[in-house]
């Protein structure tokens, strides 16, 4: 039955992709007239951050080092133009005037991550809290509540302490849960009496997949013939990552639970990042190609989270190689969440492989035997933005969340993560840089298509633009820009707000 209505489901979309411009629906009247208040009453709009990506200060106020602060300084060759978060965009140091910039902007909230090497510089509370790094999160949270708006705070966005990597090995080992959870209680006792949302982990699948089967990303492991990695195993230290993360957030959520939700009155939840996939043709084989595609990356967590196990899919080709849950981690982990933290950024075609297709190496890169693509026939899914695997297909945001309306019982979602980027281009000036005319286009899309998701009866609570500044791009360093506001990387790390960014304004104030 659950099969026949996900065939039914993949048609439906793939059908109406066929008889129409995905995005033709973009009216410029009905788009020009959203604003804040067509949304429902409470909703949140906010931007967002990570503590690597935006801190700086990476050796200042007793911060210990963290799996980043190695990998960026060991494989600079892995990061366009060998570049790190030591400065990063100095938010550590200027964080007053970054909330002024959002308050200023007519935003509610704002996403942030707490460094755990800030926090505890040895990643475990053996080692002792660094009161400093405590005072700059109180700082930032105060300045926040002051200006009038909430924090939404991320504990792992990808930075883990090196201290537990090059004594573990981090999250390949079950020592993390323990560690993790004792990190949360720090942040828990210190901050939740005005910490009212919680996110236990930033894209579990990011974290293992580019870290563990690609290697592209700290800590860089991969099968070496694979990827340009010395250590690792593509086929299955993923999927060992991911499992040990979902439990590290169960734990994290159990103990929020049990000891401080009832005074604090807060929520907290996880945040996963998915695309959308659409069949490349009309067979069944590439219907249950995109399918598998959804499986393979967004089910591999949410499934877990709200039936216990993995998909079906996912048990099937990857075998013994994925990790079972035990009976109490399966109580542990089903229902772990008061909310979803969404990202979306992009839609893909899915194919099956042909047949005969061989691996070289078994890796979770080619274990759901679905090739995905931006384009098709020659024609891009849409315009292709400065990160090679984003491309605008607004559309495909209200295809997702109606899915995971129909399929996982409806939660309550923020949209933690949505945006566009653009390449730096040293040779513009600085009036002609501001201009970000695909930015403004790309959003207004997104927040069209939420809201028509909303009014199909998603339960959709807030939207968190990616990002309110330019910032390190992981791989991509500072090659590409994401912010509403732009850096000027040459001169000071001044912020000026682009186009986008008054955009969002009027948009906010309307």
């Amino acid at each position: 039955m659950a099969t026949n209505f996900f065939l039914f489901f993949f048609c439906c979309c793939f059908f109406s992709f066929l008889c129409a411009d995905p995005v033709s629906q973009e009216d410029a009247a009905v788009v020009s007239s959203l604003g804040r208040k067509s949304f429902p009453h409470g909703f949140v709009f906010g931007t967002a951050s990570a503590s690597y990506q935006y801190e700086g200060a990476a050796k200042e106020g007793g911060r210990g080092p963290s799996i980043w602060d190695t990998f960026t300084h060991q494989h600079p060759n892995k990061i366009k133009g060998g570049a790190n978060g030591d400065v990063a965009v100095d938010q550590y140091h200027r964080y007053k005037e970054d909330v002024r910039l959002m308050r200023d902007l007519g935003l509610d909230a704002y996403r942030f991550s707490i460094s755990w090497s800030r926090i505890l510089p040895t990643g475990k509370v053996s080692g002792g809290i660094n009161k400093v790094g405590v005072a700059y999160y109180n700082n930032l949270i105060n300045e926040l509540l002051s200006k009038g708006l909430k924090p939404f705070v991320t504990l792992f966005h990808w930075d883990l302490p090196q201290a537990l990597e090059s004594e573990y090995d981090g999250f390949l080992s079950k020592q993390i849960i323990e560690d993790f959870t004792n990190f949360a209680d720090v942040c828990f006792k210190e901050f939740g009496d005005r910490v009212k949302h919680w996110i236990t982990l930033n894209e579990p699948y990011s974290y293992a997949d580019a870290g563990y089967a690609l290697g592209i990303f700290a800590p860089g492991r991969c099968t070496k013939v694979l990827g340009n990695c010395t250590a690792g195993n593509s086929g299955t230290e993923p999927y060992v990552v991911a499992h040990n993360l979902l439990l590290s957030h169960a734990s994290a959520v159990k103990l929020y639970k049990e000891k401080y939700q009832g005074e604090q009155k807060g929520e907290i939840g996880i945040t996963l990042v998915t695309h959308w996939f659409i069949p490349y043709t009309a067979s069944e084989s590439n219907h249950m190609a995109a399918q598998r595609a959804l499986d393979f990356m967004f089910g591999w967590f949410m499934d877990p989270l709200t039936k216990g196990n993995y998909p079906p899919s996912m048990r099937s080709l990857v075998g013994s190689r994925l990790p079972r849950f035990t009976k109490v981690e399966t109580q542990l982990v089903k229902g772990s969440f008061d909310f979803l933290g969404l990202n979306y950024y992009t839609t893909y075609y899915a194919s099956n492989y042909p047949a005969g297709y061989k691996v070289i190496a078994p890796s979770y890169a080619t274990d759901s035997r679905a090739n995905t693509s931006g384009k098709r026939n020659g024609k891009l899914i849409g315009r292709m933005a400065a990160s090679s695997w984003l491309y605008m297909y607004p559309k495909g945001i209200k295809d997702l969340l109606l899915y995971i309306k129909e399929k996982y019982n409806n939660p309550k979602i923020f949209i933690t993560e949505n945006g566009y980027s653009e390449s730096i281009n040293s040779t513009l000036s600085l009036v002609e840089a501001l201009k970000d005319p695909w930015r403004m286009k790309y959003y207004s899309g997104h927040l069209y298509y939420l809201h028509e998701a909303i009014r199909e009866g998603v339960d959709v609570r807030g939207y968190f633009a990616w990002s309110l500044l330019d910032n390190f791009e992981w791989a991509d360093g500072y090659s590409i820009r994401f912010g509403l506001v732009f850096i000027d990387y040459n001169n000071g790390l001044q912020r000026h707000p682009k186009h986008s960014a008054y955009w969002l304004q009027k948009f906010l104030h309307s």
